[in-house]
C-alpha cells in the first residue's frame, strides 16, 4: 500500500517561502490526483491545492497566486511551493490522494511569524 510522507515545513517569517514535498513509496502515484491539505489547531482540515495525473491544478482561493503545486512522477513526489507566506498559513500540512485516500500521516508543520 502506498505511503505518503510530508517534509519541508519549518519556521519562516511573513513574506518568506517554503517548499513542501510529498514523497510516495510502496506504489506509484502517477495516476492519482494528489492534494495538499492543512489543519490549524482547533480548526478542521482544509483543502489547499491539488494536481491531477496530467498536471491540472486547483487551488484554494486563500493561496491562489502564492502557492504552486507540482509533481515529478519519476520521483513519485508532489511538491507545494509556498511563497509570500502569511501568518494565517500556519498549520500542519498533509498530502493525500483525492480518491482512495490513505491514512493521514503526521504531516509537516509550517509556522509563519509576523
Amino acid at each position: 500500500q502506498v505511503q505518503l510522507v510530508e517534509s519541508g515545513g519549518g519556521l519562516v517569517q511573513a513574506g518568506g517561502s517554503l517548499r513542501l514535498s510529498c514523497a510516495a513509496s510502496g506504489s506509484t502515484i502517477s495516476i492519482d490526483t494528489i492534494g495538499w491539505y492543512r489543519q490549524a489547531p482547533g480548526k478542521q482540515r482544509e483543502f489547499v491545492a491539488s494536481i491531477s495525473s496530467l498536471g491540472s491544478t486547483n487551488y484554494a482561493d486563500s493561496v491562489k497566486g502564492r502557492f504552486t503545486i507540482s509533481r515529478d512522477n519519476a520521483k513519485n513526489t508532489v511538491y507545494l511551493q509556498m511563497n509570500s507566506l502569511k501568518p494565517e498559513d500556519s498549520a500542519v500540512y498533509h498530502c493525500n490522494r483525492a480518491w482512495r485516500q490513505v491514512g493521514w500521516g503526521q504531516g509537516t508543520q509550517v509556522t509563519v511569524s509576523s
